[in-house]
Protein backbone atom coordinates (compact mmCIF):
# COMPACT_ATOMS: atom_id res chain seq x y z
CA UNK A 1 0.00 0.00 0.00
CA UNK A 2 1.39 3.38 -0.97
CA UNK A 3 2.49 5.75 1.73
CA UNK A 4 -0.19 8.30 2.51
CA UNK A 5 -3.00 6.33 0.85
CA UNK A 6 -4.90 5.71 4.08
CA UNK A 7 -7.58 8.36 4.56
CA UNK A 8 -10.80 8.81 6.46
CA UNK A 9 -13.63 6.56 5.28
CA UNK A 10 -16.23 7.85 2.85
CA UNK A 11 -18.83 8.19 5.62
CA UNK A 12 -16.56 10.34 7.80
CA UNK A 13 -18.41 13.04 9.74
CA UNK A 14 -16.48 15.78 11.61
CA UNK A 15 -16.48 15.41 15.38
CA UNK A 16 -18.86 17.83 17.10
CA UNK A 17 -20.52 17.98 20.55
CA UNK A 18 -23.85 18.41 18.74
CA UNK A 19 -23.87 14.62 18.35
CA UNK A 20 -24.01 14.22 22.16
CA UNK A 21 -27.39 15.97 22.27
CA UNK A 22 -28.73 14.01 19.32
CA UNK A 23 -27.83 10.72 21.01
CA UNK A 24 -29.28 11.64 24.41
CA UNK A 25 -32.53 12.74 22.75
CA UNK A 26 -32.94 9.08 21.78
CA UNK A 27 -31.23 7.13 24.56
CA UNK A 28 -32.39 9.34 27.45
CA UNK A 29 -35.46 10.86 25.77
CA UNK A 30 -37.65 10.97 28.89
CA UNK A 31 -34.94 11.64 31.44
CA UNK A 32 -34.70 15.11 32.97
CA UNK A 33 -32.00 17.11 31.20
CA UNK A 34 -32.28 20.57 32.77
CA UNK A 35 -33.71 21.84 36.04
CA UNK A 36 -34.00 25.58 36.54
CA UNK A 37 -36.13 26.53 39.53
CA UNK A 38 -39.55 25.02 38.85
CA UNK A 39 -38.76 24.44 35.17
CA UNK A 40 -37.85 20.94 34.02
CA UNK A 41 -37.17 19.59 30.55
CA UNK A 42 -36.30 16.14 29.23
CA UNK A 43 -33.52 15.40 26.78
CA UNK A 44 -36.05 15.01 23.94
CA UNK A 45 -37.53 18.39 24.80
CA UNK A 46 -34.11 20.02 25.12
CA UNK A 47 -33.10 18.67 21.72
CA UNK A 48 -36.28 19.97 20.09
CA UNK A 49 -35.92 23.37 21.78
CA UNK A 50 -32.32 23.71 20.61
CA UNK A 51 -33.27 22.81 17.03
CA UNK A 52 -36.05 25.40 17.07
CA UNK A 53 -33.72 28.02 18.55
CA UNK A 54 -31.15 27.29 15.85
CA UNK A 55 -33.90 27.67 13.27
CA UNK A 56 -35.00 30.99 14.75
CA UNK A 57 -31.40 32.24 14.71
CA UNK A 58 -31.05 31.29 11.06
CA UNK A 59 -34.22 33.22 10.26
CA UNK A 60 -32.42 36.31 11.56
CA UNK A 61 -29.66 35.72 9.05
CA UNK A 62 -27.26 33.99 11.43
CA UNK A 63 -25.22 31.54 9.38
CA UNK A 64 -21.97 29.61 9.23
CA UNK A 65 -19.08 31.45 10.89
CA UNK A 66 -21.14 34.21 12.50
CA UNK A 67 -20.53 34.91 16.19
CA UNK A 68 -23.43 34.98 18.64
CA UNK A 69 -22.58 36.34 22.08
CA UNK A 70 -24.46 35.14 25.15
CA UNK A 71 -24.23 37.23 28.30
CA UNK A 72 -25.96 35.27 31.03
CA UNK A 73 -25.47 33.40 34.32
CA UNK A 74 -26.11 29.68 34.79
CA UNK A 75 -29.68 29.52 33.51
CA UNK A 76 -31.67 27.32 31.13
CA UNK A 77 -31.19 29.66 28.17
CA UNK A 78 -27.42 29.65 28.54
CA UNK A 79 -27.37 25.87 28.43
CA UNK A 80 -29.56 25.68 25.32
CA UNK A 81 -27.44 28.21 23.46
CA UNK A 82 -24.41 25.91 23.79
CA UNK A 83 -26.12 23.61 21.29
CA UNK A 84 -28.43 25.90 19.36
CA UNK A 85 -25.75 28.33 18.21
CA UNK A 86 -23.43 25.68 16.70
CA UNK A 87 -26.52 23.92 15.26
CA UNK A 88 -27.05 27.12 13.25
CA UNK A 89 -23.44 26.90 12.09
CA UNK A 90 -22.43 29.86 14.23
CA UNK A 91 -19.79 30.38 16.93
CA UNK A 92 -20.87 30.86 20.54
CA UNK A 93 -19.17 33.63 22.49
CA UNK A 94 -19.91 33.44 26.22
CA UNK A 95 -19.51 36.08 28.87
CA UNK A 96 -21.42 37.68 31.78
CA UNK A 97 -24.43 38.66 32.45
CA UNK A 98 -27.88 39.17 31.59
CA UNK A 99 -28.71 39.54 27.87
CA UNK A 100 -28.31 37.28 24.88
CA UNK A 101 -26.93 39.42 22.09
CA UNK A 102 -27.45 38.89 18.39
CA UNK A 103 -24.55 40.84 16.81
CA UNK A 104 -25.00 44.60 16.51
CA UNK A 105 -28.75 45.06 16.26
CA UNK A 106 -30.87 42.48 18.05
CA UNK A 107 -31.18 41.12 21.57
CA UNK A 108 -33.04 38.35 23.36
CA UNK A 109 -34.26 38.56 26.92
CA UNK A 110 -36.12 36.11 29.09
CA UNK A 111 -38.20 38.97 30.46
CA UNK A 112 -38.54 40.96 27.25
CA UNK A 113 -36.12 43.72 28.25
CA UNK A 114 -34.61 45.53 25.27
CA UNK A 115 -31.38 47.50 25.18
CA UNK A 116 -30.89 47.61 21.41
CA UNK A 117 -33.08 48.83 18.50
CA UNK A 118 -34.90 45.53 18.09
CA UNK A 119 -35.50 42.86 20.75
CA UNK A 120 -37.23 39.53 21.32
CA UNK A 121 -38.54 37.74 24.38
CA UNK A 122 -36.69 34.41 24.55
CA UNK A 123 -39.60 31.94 24.53
CA UNK A 124 -41.47 33.87 21.85
CA UNK A 125 -38.35 33.95 19.74
CA UNK A 126 -37.75 30.23 20.20
CA UNK A 127 -41.37 29.52 19.16
CA UNK A 128 -40.62 31.02 15.75
CA UNK A 129 -38.26 28.17 14.95
CA UNK A 130 -39.10 24.94 13.17
CA UNK A 131 -38.40 21.46 14.54
CA UNK A 132 -37.50 20.15 11.08
CA UNK A 133 -34.65 22.64 10.70
CA UNK A 134 -31.61 21.09 9.00
CA UNK A 135 -28.73 21.29 11.48
CA UNK A 136 -25.66 23.00 10.05
CA UNK A 137 -22.75 20.69 10.79
CA UNK A 138 -19.12 21.83 10.61
CA UNK A 139 -17.38 21.34 7.29
CA UNK A 140 -14.22 20.52 9.20
CA UNK A 141 -13.92 19.44 12.84
CA UNK A 142 -11.28 22.15 13.31
CA UNK A 143 -13.91 24.80 12.49
CA UNK A 144 -14.62 27.09 15.45
CA UNK A 145 -17.46 26.25 17.83
CA UNK A 146 -16.85 28.80 20.58
CA UNK A 147 -15.01 31.99 21.39
CA UNK A 148 -13.95 32.45 25.00
CA UNK A 149 -12.06 35.29 26.60
CA UNK A 150 -9.25 34.92 29.11
CA UNK A 151 -10.17 36.22 32.54
CA UNK A 152 -7.62 39.02 32.58
CA UNK A 153 -6.03 38.16 35.93
CA UNK A 154 -2.58 39.08 34.64
CA UNK A 155 -3.19 41.07 31.42
CA UNK A 156 -5.84 42.26 28.99
CA UNK A 157 -8.36 39.55 28.02
CA UNK A 158 -7.72 37.76 24.72
CA UNK A 159 -10.22 35.93 22.52
CA UNK A 160 -9.56 32.17 22.51
CA UNK A 161 -10.93 30.12 19.61
CA UNK A 162 -12.21 26.58 20.33
CA UNK A 163 -12.81 23.97 17.64
CA UNK A 164 -15.54 21.34 17.35
CA UNK A 165 -12.85 18.65 17.63
CA UNK A 166 -11.27 20.12 20.75
CA UNK A 167 -14.66 20.63 22.41
CA UNK A 168 -15.70 17.06 21.59
CA UNK A 169 -12.51 15.53 22.98
CA UNK A 170 -12.35 17.73 26.06
CA UNK A 171 -16.00 16.99 26.86
CA UNK A 172 -15.32 13.25 26.88
CA UNK A 173 -12.18 13.88 28.91
CA UNK A 174 -14.30 15.84 31.41
CA UNK A 175 -16.54 12.78 31.82
CA UNK A 176 -13.49 10.72 32.75
CA UNK A 177 -11.95 13.44 34.92
CA UNK A 178 -15.15 13.62 36.96
CA UNK A 179 -15.57 9.82 36.99
CA UNK A 180 -19.11 10.25 35.65
CA UNK A 181 -21.23 7.18 35.03
CA UNK A 182 -24.41 7.43 32.96
CA UNK A 183 -27.08 9.89 34.12
CA UNK A 184 -25.10 11.93 36.67
CA UNK A 185 -26.73 14.92 38.41
CA UNK A 186 -24.56 18.01 38.03
CA UNK A 187 -24.94 21.23 40.01
CA UNK A 188 -23.85 24.27 38.01
CA UNK A 189 -21.54 26.21 40.29
CA UNK A 190 -18.89 26.52 37.56
CA UNK A 191 -19.90 29.47 35.33
CA UNK A 192 -21.10 28.22 31.94
CA UNK A 193 -19.52 31.33 30.45
CA UNK A 194 -16.06 30.22 31.62
CA UNK A 195 -14.48 27.79 29.15
CA UNK A 196 -18.03 26.67 28.33
CA UNK A 197 -18.35 25.42 31.87
CA UNK A 198 -15.06 23.50 31.53
CA UNK A 199 -16.79 21.77 28.57
CA UNK A 200 -19.22 20.13 30.99
CA UNK A 201 -22.15 21.78 29.17
CA UNK A 202 -21.52 19.28 26.39
CA UNK A 203 -20.20 16.48 28.64
CA UNK A 204 -23.52 16.24 30.53
CA UNK A 205 -25.28 15.65 27.22
CA UNK A 206 -22.83 12.88 26.40
CA UNK A 207 -23.84 11.02 29.57
CA UNK A 208 -27.54 11.87 29.63
CA UNK A 209 -27.08 13.71 32.91
CA UNK A 210 -29.26 16.24 34.67
CA UNK A 211 -28.14 19.88 34.69
CA UNK A 212 -29.22 21.68 37.87
CA UNK A 213 -28.92 25.40 37.13
CA UNK A 214 -27.85 27.69 39.95
CA UNK A 215 -28.14 31.34 39.02
CA UNK A 216 -26.43 32.73 42.12
CA UNK A 217 -23.79 30.66 43.90
CA UNK A 218 -24.16 30.68 47.68
CA UNK A 219 -23.31 28.09 50.31
CA UNK A 220 -26.99 27.72 51.19
CA UNK A 221 -27.93 27.30 47.54
CA UNK A 222 -25.30 24.61 47.11
CA UNK A 223 -26.35 22.58 50.16
CA UNK A 224 -30.08 22.97 49.39
CA UNK A 225 -29.74 21.85 45.78
CA UNK A 226 -27.40 18.97 46.57
CA UNK A 227 -29.96 17.64 49.06
CA UNK A 228 -33.04 18.34 46.92
CA UNK A 229 -31.80 16.91 43.62
CA UNK A 230 -29.40 14.29 45.00
CA UNK A 231 -26.48 15.90 43.20
CA UNK A 232 -23.59 13.58 42.36
CA UNK A 233 -21.14 16.06 40.83
CA UNK A 234 -20.27 19.74 40.90
CA UNK A 235 -17.22 21.93 40.44
CA UNK A 236 -15.75 25.26 41.28
CA UNK A 237 -12.70 27.36 41.96
CA UNK A 238 -11.14 27.21 45.45
CA UNK A 239 -13.23 30.29 46.32
CA UNK A 240 -16.35 28.13 46.00
CA UNK A 241 -14.78 25.41 48.14
CA UNK A 242 -13.85 28.06 50.67
CA UNK A 243 -17.46 29.22 50.72
CA UNK A 244 -18.64 25.67 51.43
CA UNK A 245 -16.25 24.89 54.28
CA UNK A 246 -17.00 28.22 55.97
CA UNK A 247 -20.79 27.94 55.69
CA UNK A 248 -22.56 28.40 59.04
CA UNK A 249 -24.21 25.32 60.53
CA UNK A 250 -27.65 26.82 59.82
CA UNK A 251 -26.98 26.68 56.06
CA UNK A 252 -25.51 23.19 55.91
CA UNK A 253 -27.53 20.08 55.09
CA UNK A 254 -26.52 16.42 55.16
CA UNK A 255 -25.24 15.19 51.81
CA UNK A 256 -27.31 12.41 50.17
CA UNK A 257 -24.07 10.66 49.26
CA UNK A 258 -20.51 11.39 48.24
CA UNK A 259 -20.41 14.43 45.95
CA UNK A 260 -17.52 14.53 43.49
CA UNK A 261 -16.14 18.05 43.12
CA UNK A 262 -13.68 19.09 40.45
CA UNK A 263 -11.69 22.16 41.39
CA UNK A 264 -9.24 24.23 39.43
CA UNK A 265 -8.64 27.84 38.34
CA UNK A 266 -6.00 28.29 41.07
CA UNK A 267 -4.21 25.81 43.34
CA UNK A 268 -6.40 24.95 46.34
CA UNK A 269 -4.71 25.26 49.73
CA UNK A 270 -4.26 21.80 51.32
CA UNK A 271 -6.36 22.70 54.37
CA UNK A 272 -9.33 23.53 52.09
CA UNK A 273 -9.11 20.07 50.51
CA UNK A 274 -8.90 18.55 53.98
CA UNK A 275 -12.03 20.36 55.21
CA UNK A 276 -14.00 19.43 52.07
CA UNK A 277 -13.18 15.78 52.64
CA UNK A 278 -14.42 16.05 56.22
CA UNK A 279 -17.79 17.32 54.94
CA UNK A 280 -18.21 14.40 52.54
CA UNK A 281 -17.03 15.94 49.27
CA UNK A 282 -14.52 14.01 47.16
CA UNK A 283 -12.34 16.65 45.52
CA UNK A 284 -10.60 16.03 42.21
CA UNK A 285 -7.94 18.59 41.43
CA UNK A 286 -7.43 19.66 37.84
CA UNK A 287 -5.50 22.45 36.19
CA UNK A 288 -5.70 24.27 32.92
CA UNK A 289 -6.30 27.56 31.22
CA UNK A 290 -8.87 29.08 28.92
CA UNK A 291 -6.45 28.13 26.12
CA UNK A 292 -6.73 24.42 27.07
CA UNK A 293 -10.54 24.34 27.12
CA UNK A 294 -10.39 24.51 30.90
CA UNK A 295 -8.91 21.43 32.62
CA UNK A 296 -5.83 20.05 30.88
CA UNK A 297 -4.47 17.95 33.74
CA UNK A 298 -5.79 15.92 36.63
CA UNK A 299 -4.17 14.87 39.87
CA UNK A 300 -4.89 11.21 39.14
CA UNK A 301 -5.44 9.53 42.48
CA UNK A 302 -3.67 6.30 43.39
CA UNK A 303 -5.33 3.79 45.78
CA UNK A 304 -2.16 3.41 47.85
CA UNK A 305 -2.39 7.07 48.82
CA UNK A 306 -5.60 6.41 50.76
CA UNK A 307 -3.63 4.96 53.68
CA UNK A 308 -1.55 8.12 54.13
CA UNK A 309 -2.26 10.66 56.89
CA UNK A 310 -4.81 13.36 55.99
CA UNK A 311 -2.22 16.12 55.72
CA UNK A 312 -0.09 14.04 53.37
CA UNK A 313 -3.13 13.19 51.22
CA UNK A 314 -4.15 16.85 51.01
CA UNK A 315 -0.64 17.85 49.96
CA UNK A 316 -0.59 15.21 47.22
CA UNK A 317 -4.05 16.22 46.01
CA UNK A 318 -3.04 19.88 45.76
CA UNK A 319 -0.58 19.01 42.98
CA UNK A 320 -1.73 19.64 39.41
CA UNK A 321 -0.87 16.11 38.31
CA UNK A 322 -0.61 14.70 34.79
CA UNK A 323 -2.26 15.36 31.44
CA UNK A 324 -5.79 14.05 31.04
CA UNK A 325 -6.68 11.45 28.42
CA UNK A 326 -7.53 14.05 25.75
CA UNK A 327 -4.30 16.05 26.08
CA UNK A 328 -1.33 14.62 24.19
CA UNK A 329 1.50 15.98 26.32
CA UNK A 330 2.34 18.24 29.24
CA UNK A 331 5.83 19.09 30.38
CA UNK A 332 7.82 21.50 32.50
CA UNK A 333 10.54 23.08 30.37
CA UNK A 334 13.22 25.71 30.47
CA UNK A 335 11.50 28.40 28.36
CA UNK A 336 14.80 29.51 26.80
CA UNK A 337 16.28 26.13 25.82
CA UNK A 338 13.00 24.14 25.63
CA UNK A 339 14.72 21.33 27.54
CA UNK A 340 12.66 19.41 30.10
CA UNK A 341 13.55 20.14 33.70
CA UNK A 342 14.72 17.18 35.80
CA UNK A 343 11.94 15.47 37.81
CA UNK A 344 13.45 16.49 41.14
CA UNK A 345 10.56 18.58 42.55
CA UNK A 346 12.98 21.51 42.81
CA UNK A 347 13.99 22.79 39.38
CA UNK A 348 11.47 25.38 38.21
CA UNK A 349 10.41 25.68 34.58
CA UNK A 350 7.40 26.74 32.54
CA UNK A 351 4.42 24.42 32.21
CA UNK A 352 3.72 23.66 28.54
CA UNK A 353 1.01 21.76 26.66
CA UNK A 354 0.42 20.31 23.24
CA UNK A 355 -2.43 18.27 21.85
CA UNK A 356 -5.90 18.38 20.34
CA UNK A 357 -7.44 20.15 23.30
CA UNK A 358 -5.33 23.27 22.98
CA UNK A 359 -6.93 26.31 21.35
CA UNK A 360 -6.81 27.07 17.62
CA UNK A 361 -5.32 30.46 18.49
CA UNK A 362 -6.16 33.98 19.65
CA UNK A 363 -8.82 35.87 17.72
CA UNK A 364 -7.28 38.38 15.28
CA UNK A 365 -3.96 38.33 17.14
CA UNK A 366 -1.38 36.49 15.08
CA UNK A 367 1.59 37.73 17.10
CA UNK A 368 0.14 36.62 20.45
CA UNK A 369 -0.69 33.23 18.91
CA UNK A 370 2.82 32.80 17.53
CA UNK A 371 4.34 33.82 20.87
CA UNK A 372 2.11 31.38 22.76
CA UNK A 373 3.12 28.45 20.51
CA UNK A 374 6.80 29.35 20.11
CA UNK A 375 8.88 26.18 20.07
CA UNK A 376 5.95 23.94 19.12
CA UNK A 377 4.34 23.91 22.57
CA UNK A 378 1.69 26.12 24.14
CA UNK A 379 3.42 28.20 26.80
CA UNK A 380 1.14 28.56 29.82
CA UNK A 381 3.07 31.29 31.62
CA UNK A 382 2.80 29.18 34.78
CA UNK A 383 5.92 28.11 36.64
CA UNK A 384 6.17 24.69 38.19
CA UNK A 385 8.24 21.64 39.01
CA UNK A 386 8.02 17.99 38.08
CA UNK A 387 8.08 15.38 40.82
CA UNK A 388 9.90 12.03 40.50
CA UNK A 389 6.55 10.32 39.87
CA UNK A 390 5.91 12.55 36.84
CA UNK A 391 3.27 14.72 38.50
CA UNK A 392 3.66 18.47 38.08
CA UNK A 393 3.13 21.08 40.76
CA UNK A 394 2.63 24.78 40.13
CA UNK A 395 4.80 27.22 41.97
CA UNK A 396 3.48 30.47 40.51
CA UNK A 397 2.59 32.51 37.48
CA UNK A 398 5.75 33.86 35.89
CA UNK A 399 4.43 37.36 36.60
CA UNK A 400 3.64 36.52 40.24
CA UNK A 401 6.93 35.03 41.41
CA UNK A 402 8.63 37.32 43.95
CA UNK A 403 12.39 37.78 43.76
CA UNK A 404 13.68 39.01 47.09
CA UNK A 405 17.40 39.37 47.67
CA UNK A 406 18.03 36.94 44.82
CA UNK A 407 15.67 34.30 46.27
CA UNK A 408 12.60 33.13 44.33
CA UNK A 409 9.46 33.15 46.48
CA UNK A 410 6.40 31.18 45.42
CA UNK A 411 3.32 33.20 46.32
CA UNK A 412 1.28 29.99 46.18
CA UNK A 413 3.32 28.50 49.04
CA UNK A 414 3.00 31.65 51.14
CA UNK A 415 -0.75 31.86 50.47
CA UNK A 416 -1.23 28.25 51.51
CA UNK A 417 0.29 29.00 54.92
CA UNK A 418 -1.79 32.16 55.40
CA UNK A 419 -4.94 30.27 54.39
CA UNK A 420 -4.31 27.79 57.19
CA UNK A 421 -4.57 30.55 59.82
CA UNK A 422 -7.87 29.97 61.65
CA UNK A 423 -8.99 33.61 61.24
CA UNK A 424 -8.30 33.89 57.49
CA UNK A 425 -11.00 33.52 54.85
CA UNK A 426 -9.05 34.62 51.77
CA UNK A 427 -5.49 35.66 51.01
CA UNK A 428 -3.34 36.74 48.11
CA UNK A 429 0.36 37.60 48.06
CA UNK A 430 2.19 39.89 45.65
CA UNK A 431 5.56 41.58 45.60
CA UNK A 432 6.01 45.03 47.11
CA UNK A 433 8.92 47.12 45.81
CA UNK A 434 11.86 47.35 48.18
CA UNK A 435 14.94 49.48 47.51
CA UNK A 436 17.18 47.06 49.40
CA UNK A 437 15.77 43.59 48.62
CA UNK A 438 14.20 44.31 45.23
CA UNK A 439 10.78 43.29 46.52
CA UNK A 440 9.26 41.65 49.56
CA UNK A 441 6.03 39.66 50.06
CA UNK A 442 2.92 41.74 50.65
CA UNK A 443 -0.21 39.86 51.80
CA UNK A 444 -3.76 41.03 51.17
CA UNK A 445 -6.04 39.26 53.63
CA UNK A 446 -9.76 38.98 54.24
CA UNK A 447 -10.73 37.66 57.68
CA UNK A 448 -13.66 35.43 58.53
CA UNK A 449 -16.69 37.06 60.09
CA UNK A 450 -16.39 37.45 63.86
CA UNK A 451 -12.65 36.68 63.74
CA UNK A 452 -9.81 39.08 64.37
CA UNK A 453 -6.08 39.15 63.71
CA UNK A 454 -3.43 41.81 63.36
CA UNK A 455 -0.74 42.19 60.74
CA UNK A 456 1.80 41.15 63.35
CA UNK A 457 -0.23 37.99 64.06
CA UNK A 458 -0.19 36.98 60.38
CA UNK A 459 3.52 37.76 59.97
CA UNK A 460 4.49 35.76 63.06
CA UNK A 461 2.27 32.86 62.00
CA UNK A 462 4.09 32.74 58.65
CA UNK A 463 7.57 33.10 60.15
CA UNK A 464 6.86 30.14 62.41
CA UNK A 465 6.12 27.98 59.34
CA UNK A 466 8.25 29.38 56.52
CA UNK A 467 11.81 30.50 55.94
CA UNK A 468 12.03 34.04 57.24
CA UNK A 469 12.60 35.60 53.80
CA UNK A 470 9.33 34.09 52.52
CA UNK A 471 7.12 35.53 55.26
CA UNK A 472 5.11 38.66 54.39
CA UNK A 473 6.55 41.92 55.60
CA UNK A 474 3.36 43.81 54.81
CA UNK A 475 -0.22 42.73 55.54
CA UNK A 476 -3.28 44.62 54.26
CA UNK A 477 -6.78 43.69 55.40
CA UNK A 478 -9.43 44.18 52.70
CA UNK A 479 -11.75 42.40 50.27
CA UNK A 480 -9.88 40.86 47.35
CA UNK A 481 -10.70 41.98 43.78
CA UNK A 482 -12.07 39.07 41.74
CA UNK A 483 -12.77 38.24 38.13
CA UNK A 484 -16.21 37.02 37.12
CA UNK A 485 -14.91 33.45 37.50
CA UNK A 486 -13.80 33.97 41.10
CA UNK A 487 -10.06 34.32 40.52
CA UNK A 488 -8.16 37.00 42.39
CA UNK A 489 -7.02 39.87 40.18
CA UNK A 490 -3.41 39.98 41.23
CA UNK A 491 -2.50 42.73 38.79
CA UNK A 492 -4.80 45.03 40.77
CA UNK A 493 -3.05 44.05 44.00
CA UNK A 494 0.37 44.53 42.41
CA UNK A 495 -0.63 48.05 41.49
CA UNK A 496 -1.69 48.71 45.09
CA UNK A 497 1.56 47.28 46.45
CA UNK A 498 3.58 49.35 43.98
CA UNK A 499 1.74 52.49 45.07
CA UNK A 500 2.86 51.82 48.67
CA UNK A 501 6.46 52.38 47.63
CA UNK A 502 9.53 50.81 49.16
CA UNK A 503 9.06 49.36 52.63
CA UNK A 504 12.54 50.45 53.66
CA UNK A 505 15.83 51.32 52.07
CA UNK A 506 17.78 49.56 54.77
CA UNK A 507 15.35 46.93 56.01
CA UNK A 508 16.68 43.54 56.92
CA UNK A 509 14.83 40.25 56.66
Amino acid sequence: MEKGSLKCSANYIPLTPISFLERSAVVYADRVSVVHGDLKFTWKQTHDRCVRLASALSQLGISRGDVVAALAPNILEMYELHFAVPMAGAVLCVKLPYLVMIPESRSLSRHGRMSTPEGFEYESFLARGKTDFAIVRPNDECDPIALNYTSGTTSSPKGVVYSHRGAYLNSLSAVLLNEMLSTPVYLWTVPMFHCNGWCLTWALAAQGGTNVCLRNVTAKGIFDNVARHRVTHMGGAPTVLNMIINAPASERRPLPGIVTVMTGASPPPPHVLFKMEELGFNVTHSYGLTETYGPGTVCAWKPEWNSLPLDARAKLKSRQGVQHIGMEEIDVKDPATMQSVPPDAKTIGEVMFRGNTVMNGYLKDIKATEDAFRGGWFRSGDLGVKHPDGYIELKDRSKDIIISGGENISTIEVEAVIFSHPAVLEAAVVGRPDDHWGETPCAFVKLKDSFSATAEDIIKYCRDRLPRYMAPRTVVFEDLPKTSTGKTQKFVLRQKAKAMGSLSKTSKL
